[in-house]
């Protein structure tokens, strides 16, 4: 429901000399309103997301989060606050105002906890931001025997923490399902204790990385066997990213890509059984009225009931008009059933995406992608004959072993597309490519490869633009110096630390929103600091200390030298699915022999 009482926000006063204002009104539908009074709560939470609300609201982690401590009905208040643009963050410092939560418009050093989620590496500028403008010290070291929110951090970049730990007091080394029911029960028992008695306690619970209470152990990630269920979602009042409904199909993924961070530390898969997948996402279609249903997992197309749930749901979505969609979609998963029932409803009219990530088999089998010429084929054909148009492939360069005729291959599938759509009769068939820079992430095979420098990605880049000659198909690349300064952040060690702040310090804001990057801030904050950023895109030994060692994901580090091997070699491994390749999760998979 609307809270007129928003309107009584400091913050709105200065509202018509921002872009976006909508950004900071509120005024969103939730389906549950806090019955709990702000005196009353055991404990206040706001959660933080270092990016503009239209990004945050897009995040459907966010959404489970909020929820699943409002289930605990242990008197906890959950809140969400987001980063504003530097034109307001311009004006709040002017007019001495403080940041303040969504619904509660409370000042965010008024609750117990500021939790962030770590979405991406080029966001780490805005935690800074959002921790200056709650009236909060920056630094750990500034924080000692005073009262401030304790700062926690949880999300991908948990699993590399070091370059956030002179900033972040507790970082949540897996999911919030298995972690945060236990933190809030002990923070919410602990509320008279000092901040040092409580970090004291949470290094004690598992996986949890305290930096102050550090004591060389090994955090090991928790996970859930059980997925939290939405049943409804916060509605915005303006336009986001992905404005939809959305249920997560099954959490991890069975294929085992080398290049890939999230198929490496969200395993073993755990799927949601069909009746609860197809409940949840009628429930909220129903109680919110979006247009369109997202299933999303890291392919949608593995997970094992999808057909059934696609039949289950269409006479509903039908019914509201409402449109389907998979984001993540695999060449090798899409059946012909699948595109039959996929052809019946709306989902066709906005084009469909896949991610062959290499042009050539070789490279393919190099990154374990699992999928051939054949399928590649088998799948557009099936796309193009079932009507749709419009099509959007993803690739990487830059990747182990890549050559020209790999980068060459790129625009040969792209064409192939093309003239396979044109041949079925889609005379306005549209191939979009987009081609991004690879970038060794922590805790996968691929975390001791060299990264490309900004150079050889321009040139790559600009050799696949070069051989498209053809207005049907559009190729474009990603940045080169942002994907340069992803990957320093990537495998940043604490050192990193003193470059983010002064880097922030000097203006950096919103590193992933080309317009902000500057690359040269960035390089002068290296510079000031006395590191070379190069050391941190070259090809590690693989006997020396990594900055992440002291995390266990799961999968072990034996696993991940013994699948860039394989990637050498050319060699595939098996899916998850069909056996087990000893990765050192405990799942209960047959051994191969």
């Amino acid at each position: 429901m609307y809270d007129f009482q928003e309107f009584n926000n400091p913050e709105w006063k200065l509202l018509s000399q921002v872009s976006r204002p909508s950004r900071y009104c509120g005024s969103e539908w939730r389906p549950y309103k806090n019955k709990i009074s702000w005196n009353d709560a055991k404990l206040k939470i706001c959660l933080a997301f270092p990016d503009v609300y239209e990004s945050g609201m897009s995040y459907y982690g966010f959404q489970i989060i909020e929820q699943l401590i409002h289930s605990m009905n242990k008197n906890f208040i959950a809140d969400r606050v987001y980063c504003v643009w530097p034109d307001m963050e311009k004006l709040m410092l002017e007019n001495n105002l403080l940041l303040t939560s969504i619904e509660h418009k409370k000042p965010v050093k008024d609750f117990d906890i500021l939790a962030f989620t770590l979405p991406h590496e080029t966001s780490y500028t805005n935690i800074l931001t959002m921790i200056k403008l709650s009236g909060l010290p920056v630094k750990i070291s500034d924080r000692q025997n005073i009262n401030t929110p304790l700062i926690i951090a949880g999300g991908y970049g948990a699993y590399t923490p070091e370059i956030l730990s002179e900033f972040i007091d507790v970082f949540c080394v897996g999911e919030a399902e298995a972690l945060l029911p236990n933190l809030l029960l002990l923070l919410s028992a602990m509320k008279d204790y000092s901040r040092d008695e409580k970090l004291n306690e949470i290094s004690k619970l598992p996986g949890f990385y305290v930096p102050e209470k550090f004591k060389n152990e090994i955090i090991t990630r928790q996970y859930t066997e059980k997925l939290f269920t939405l049943n409804s979602m916060i509605v915005p009042s303006i336009n986001i990213i992905h404005d939809r409904a959305a249920i997560e199909l099954f959490r991890g993924c069975s294929r085992g890509c080398r290049f890939c961070q999230a198929g490496m530390v969200n395993r073993p898969v755990r799927e949601r059984e069909l009746n609860e997948a197809k409940e949840s996402i009628l429930n909220i279609i129903n109680s919110t009225g979006w247009e369109e249903a997202g299933l999303l997992s890291l392919a949608s197309c593995d997970y094992s009931g999808i057909e059934n749930l696609i039949d289950e749901l269409s006479e509903t979505l039908n019914e509201r008009r409402a449109k389907l969609s998979l984001p993540s979609l695999r060449m090798d998963g899409f059946s012909i059933g699948l595109a039959e029932k996929l052809e019946g409803l709306r989902s066709k009219h906005g084009g469909i995406t896949f991610a062959p990530e290499a042009g050539t088999q070789r490279l393919r089998d190099v990154i374990n992608k699992g999928i051939n010429e054949e399928m590649i084929n088998k799948c557009l054909n099936e796309i193009f004959s079932r009507g749709w148009e419009r099509v959007k492939l993803y690739f990487m360069m830059g990747l182990p072993t890549e050559t020209e005729e790999d980068l060459k291959a790129i625009t040969e599938i792209s064409y192939r597309a093309l003239k396979l759509g044109r041949s079925l009769g889609r005379k306005r068939a549209n191939v979009s490519v987009s081609v991004s820079g690879f970038v060794p992430k922590a805790h996968t095979p691929f975390q001791w490869e060299r990264q490309n420098t900004i150079s050889e990605l321009q040139e790559k880049g600009r050799y696949i633009k070069s051989l498209n000659h053809d207005r049907a198909l559009t190729i474009n690349y990603h940045e080169p110096e942002q994907t340069f300064l992803e990957g320093v952040l990537s495998r940043g060690d604490k050192k990193i630390c003193n470059v983010i702040y002064r880097a922030w310090e000097t203006g950096a804001r919103f590193d992933n929103w080309t317009e902000y990057f500057n690359l040269q801030r960035w390089l002068d904050a290296f510079e000031f600091c006395g590191i070379n950023p190069d050391d941190y895109t070259r090809e590690r030994n693989e006997s020396e200390n990594l900055s992440w060692d002291f995390i266990n994901v799961g999968v072990s580090k034996e696993f991940l030298l013994r699948e860039r091997h394989r990637a050498y070699q050319q060699k595939l491994t098996v899916d998850c699915k069909n056996g087990c390749a000893n990765c050192g999760i405990n799942c209960k998979t047959k051994n191969l022999p």
